[in-house]
């Protein structure tokens, strides 16, 4: 069956086939939009300078200046350390809104065409409507005029659209895609069919045409109208309340005159009331108020939808272009495994004033949440960058940071903190035991969650191994490794300079195993083994030394970079969050989508079994399989 006209952008049936075309479309998209950037070009070769006095230029600015306000929106939204206390829904954005609302600037695009379409037309330049209003740019009959058609045309005819979409057949077929979550962001209120986007244009075009058609329209009308229109469509979708209560106790005629992110929450949680486009005054004359949208106004604005969290992953950054891999800055990249995009290299200089301001004077802040089995888990970043850890003056502070977050999190009621990656390191703090000693009347419990990223590691290994070669075998992770291998009779190399540590581990395992730890000072011994265990860094040099067909298992942060074509590289120890997950939008670093890192996992498993212990120090090998099964058990599955 025919799809309805107007109901589907063209490129859309390619999108839902291949997530690669996903970034084709949006290219091909922008090239649509070159011919502007062309006429723009050309204008400017042609005068020798800025063509300032050019519709095209214009065109162009506003464009950036309509993309802006949408991703400020959307940033601020996302802010949560900002808004988690004023989110209307509390509840995040999952992959599915993500990928439903990929293309979301396609309105953008289209108005922008529209608008040089008029621009070019023989007809609008005969009868002079646009280009004579260039040398005008302000005229307040221009607004006036505005405001009037806003308020008599715009919106009432968006109102009594808006009504009709929602009635069959043409929800179904126009409107019902928009409705599809109920967890609204700055970015849904773009996402539409484009008869939808042909309203919009249409309904924001009406005041400019009556003003232009007057003769009193203006550059700044234009600028004006059409970026007011969009600031506060973005703030309605925001899903974060902005104006207070008082504001509306003070001049209660104000909450007719203006809607809020509750409002329109509402609109789109029930679909049977708050139609308006800005003016709550239509629903009230056309009796589809929901007139409890100013309690839950003020319920949301004072904090009562705010829910503590369960469980907590305590993460760190990693570098400066990784931190803009967060879900406030770009969702295309941050709902996707973190790589150096291109379109973040200008904002380089930028993150590194935030790094420096983080140093100065951050605390721990939320980053982003989910919720699993009705639990709400959330991601708490320290702010401090990896290679503030290998600052001996640093230390220090990033404990003063980390055991504050203990504390908070102590006091708000979670049940697990999960330390990650540098949070834990045994030269920073022991593995976590230095708060828990220092704290022992903790309720929360503290978890490295390395027992599960030793399991992880360990059974990538093949049955079939008889020997391994260790790095970084004298760390947490090595120690617990090599003495589980031992156990299996399994010969490991274990890399180390320092004989008085390798004993130590030695004398740990069982007699009969002993002889299966084997101290290795260089990589030589290794040149036959084809399972390396990674956790130490390793130079191109010292790769060299792996026969080819070597599998590089890796537990080293950040991992090795892959420089033997004849060997194959693992990733870093993860594993599959359970298919019932909720809210998850947001790829941890450079794992795939719904994959988290595995000391993530083992701060879940420890929470979901109810373990009343801390999980912290060196790692108890005979826990390994236990915590394996648990996390089988409740769903968690290798990456």
């Amino acid at each position: 069956m025919a799809a309805p006209p107007l109901s589907s952008w063209p490129w859309a049936s390619l999108g839902s086939f291949f997530f690669f075309f996903f970034y084709l479309i949006k290219l091909i998209n922008y090239v649509l939009y070159g011919a502007v950037v062309w006429k723009v070009a050309e204008e400017w070769r042609q005068q020798g300078a800025a063509p300032v006095g050019s519709w095209w230029l214009h065109l162009l600015l506003l464009f950036a200046a309509r993309g802006f306000t949408y991703q400020f929106w959307f940033s601020y939204g996302n802010m949560l350390f900002f808004t988690r206390r004023r989110r209307v829904v509390p509840d995040s954005v999952d992959f599915r809104q993500v990928d439903a609302e990929w293309d979301w600037d396609n309105f953008l695009l289209l108005q922008t065409l529209i608008g040089a379409t008029l621009v070019g037309s023989p007809a609008v330049a005969r009868q002079q409507l646009l280009l004579p209003s260039l040398k005008q740019a302000w005229d307040p009959r221009g607004w006036a005029i505005a405001l009037l058609l806003h308020v008599l045309v715009a919106e009432p005819l968006f109102y009594w659209a808006h009504r009709a979409l929602h009635r069959a057949p043409l929800f179904s077929r126009y409107h019902a895609a928009h409705h599809h979550a109920s967890v609204t962001t700055p970015l849904t209120a773009g996402f539409g069919t484009p008869l939808e986007s042909l309203l919009l244009t249409v309904v924001m075009g009406v005041p400019l045409a009556g003003a232009f058609l007057m003769g009193v329209g203006s550059v700044g009308l234009v600028y004006g109208h059409v970026l007011l229109f969009d600031f506060l469509r973005s703030m309605g979708y925001s899903n974060v309340e902005v104006i207070s209560p008082r504001v509306f106790q003070a001049v209660p005629l104000l909450r007719y005159l203006i809607y809020t992110p509750t409002y329109l929450s509402l609109h789109h949680r029930e679909k049977d009331s708050n139609f308006c486009l800005f003016m709550p005054v239509f629903d009230l004359l056309g009796g589809t108020l929901n007139h409890m949208s100013w309690e839950l106004q003020k319920e949301v604005y004072l904090g009562k939808n705010d829910q503590a969290p369960d469980f907590v992953f305590l993460a760190h950054v990693v570098d400066i272009m990784a931190s803009m891999h967060v879900p406030f800055v770009l969702r295309s990249c941050s709902s996707t495994p973190f790589a150096n995009h291109f379109v973040l290299l200008p904002f380089w200089p930028v993150a590194f004033g935030f790094m420096l301001l983080m140093w100065c004077c951050s605390k721990t802040f939320l980053v982003s949440s989910y919720r699993l089995r009705g639990n709400l888990h959330q991601m708490w970043t320290v702010p401090r960058y990896g290679f503030q850890y290998f600052i001996p003056a640093a230390k220090k502070g990033i404990n003063e940071q980390i055991e504050l977050a203990i504390l908070r999190a102590d006091r708000m009621g979670v049940k697990v903190l999960s330390l990650a990656a540098l949070n834990k390191n045994e030269a920073l703090n022991g593995g976590g035991t230095l708060f828990v000693n220092k704290h022992p009347e903790l309720r929360v419990r503290v978890v490295h969650g390395n027992t599960l990223t030793a399991a992880v590691i360990l059974n990538e290994i093949p049955s079939n191994v008889k020997d391994v070669f260790l790095t970084g075998a004298t760390s947490k992770l090595g120690r617990a490794i090599a003495l589980y291998l031992c156990r299996k009779k399994i010969r490991v190399l274990m890399l180390t300079l320092s004989s008085e540590r390798f004993l130590k581990i030695q004398r740990e395992a069982p007699a009969e195993f002993q002889q299966y730890l084997v101290q290795v000072t260089k990589y030589q011994p290794a040149q036959n083994c084809k399972t390396w265990l990674v956790g130490k860094w390793l130079s191109p040099r010292e790769q060299r030394w792996a026969p080819a067909g070597t599998h590089f298992h890796q537990f080293v942060v950040p991992p090795i970079i892959g420089f033997r074509r004849d060997c194959t590289y693992g990733k870093l120890a993860a594993m599959r969050l359970p298919k019932d997950v909720q809210g998850l939008g947001y790829c941890e670093y450079t794992m795939e989508r719904g994959v988290v890192h595995a000391c993530h996992a083992g701060g879940v498993v420890h929470f979901l079994e109810g373990w009343e212990h801390h999980e912290v120090g060196a790692i108890d090998v005979d826990r390994i399989d236990v915590v394996w099964k648990a996390a089988l058990k409740h769903g968690l599955t290798p990456a």
